[in-house]
């Protein structure tokens, strides 16, 4: 969005249509809709951005809930909020630290503002591109303790707040920016405001480990199995003796899986009747270990992040499988398989082996009502194929 869509939008008649239209729908219902609107004398400028709101307000359902319908959005900006359900759990803790006015510096379209807001926090939301500065006061103007400023975190007053949130930008108009240093605010600055107040840091899953503070507690957090993203805190937001967290937020709610330290992986054992297959944020935590000495599990190779163990345990931090077959890992043998098994559906995953999954899939010329999984990974030291259905 640029400022003169943003204006199309902001302006009495822009607000009132963009209200007034049905939910976005197939294109045949979007065609029909800018005739109609044109048809009836709105300008083609004005018909274009509302649109375009209609569809981001729609996209942001599943992010925000119901407080979409209300909220403009940036495309940029919607795709990199954090989704409500996670930025009221940072909120939480912000409270919880007994922080009263926070800076969310690099607040994008407001997000985690709206959610500190909503527990009744003070905020400072400061956000460097002007555009999504004016759709952030759009979005937090119904709360009065929120001030939006549009200006660089780097040298915005933060006397008046008692804790930070940051979100680094970590792309620009040329692409993903790969040095911490260049990010905006850049990774040192935000780690060094820690030394003034408690701060909380939304990163990428993948970051480089090597780049967390050793004091720090690092808490990578799922959401229907996708990681979401990886939340730094340092001072009173960070839990004592905590140093590694996954939390994972499901259809089962959220649990979560902590340590001191990265867990030591059990042993490597035989192969049992059940494969566990941890979550990502497991995973990036490195606490595998501790999720397999709960379900009494061991590990089915060195350095592969399966679990596998002889009964069925219900957990949250990982999905389990029921193994069907085993096969040495060859195209030709599992094609026959496959077809004499008539499995037309088939979910593959793979650890430990250099193999695309999709042409794989194309290879097996599948054919048939059933469905299963297949795993493709080392065991033993040997390239194994797991045929297994979920359990």
């Amino acid at each position: 969005m640029d400022a003169a869509e943003l204006r199309e939008v902001l302006s009495p008649e822009g607000l009132r249509l963009l209200d007034s239209l049905p939910a976005y729908g197939s294109r045949d219902d979007v065609v029909r809709t800018v005739s109609e609107l044109r048809a009836a004398g709105h300008p083609p400028a004005m018909v274009a951005a509302v649109l375009n709101q209609s569809r981001l307000r729609g996209r942001a359902a599943a992010k925000f809930g119901p407080f979409a319908a209300r909220m403009l959005f940036t495309e940029a900006g919607l795709e990199q909020a954090t989704r409500l359900s996670v930025a009221s759990l940072h909120a939480g803790r912000f409270r919880s630290a007994g922080a009263t006015r926070i800076a969310d510096l690099g607040c994008g379209i407001g997000a985690d503002s709206l959610a500190l807001a909503g527990l009744d926090l003070g905020v400072l939301a400061v956000e460097r591109d002007e555009v999504t500065a004016a759709v952030a006061a759009y979005n937090l103007a119904p709360w009065p303790a929120v001030t939006v400023e549009n200006s660089d975190a780097t040298s915005v007053d933060l006397s008046s707040v008692d804790a930070a949130w940051l979100d680094p930008a970590r792309r620009n108009e040329r692409g993903r920016l790969h040095d911490p240093s260049d990010w905006s605010p850049s990774l040192d600055f935000a780690f060094g405001l820690a030394e003034h107040m408690p701060v909380g840091v939304k990163l990428g899953p993948g970051i480089d480990r090597d780049l967390i503070p050793a004091d720090a507690e690092a808490q990578w957090i799922s959401v229907d199995r996708d990681v979401v993203e990886l939340g730094v805190w340092m001072g009173a937001v960070a839990r004592p003796g905590i140093r590694r967290a996954a939390l994972v937020i499901g259809q089962h709610g959220a649990a979560e899986l902590t340590g001191g330290a990265d867990s030591d992986d059990v042993e490597v054992g035989d192969l049992g009747p059940y494969l566990y297959e941890p979550d990502g944020a497991v995973i990036r935590a490195r606490l595998i270990g501790d999720l397999a000495r709960a379900i009494g599990g061991r590990m089915v190779s060195p350095g592969i992040a399966y679990v596998t163990a002889d009964d069925p345990v219900d957990t949250p931090f990982a999905s389990r499988f029921r193994i069907v077959d085993r096969f040495a890992l060859d195209e030709r043998k599992l094609k026959k398989e496959l077809a004499a098994r008539g499995i037309g559906t088939l979910e593959i995953k793979k650890r430990g082996v250099d193999i695309d999954p999709a042409l794989f899939r194309k290879k097996m010329a599948l054919k048939g009502d059933g469905s299963a999984t297949l795993f493709l990974t080392r065991i033993a030291d040997r390239h194994t194929a797991l045929l297994a259905v979920r359990d």
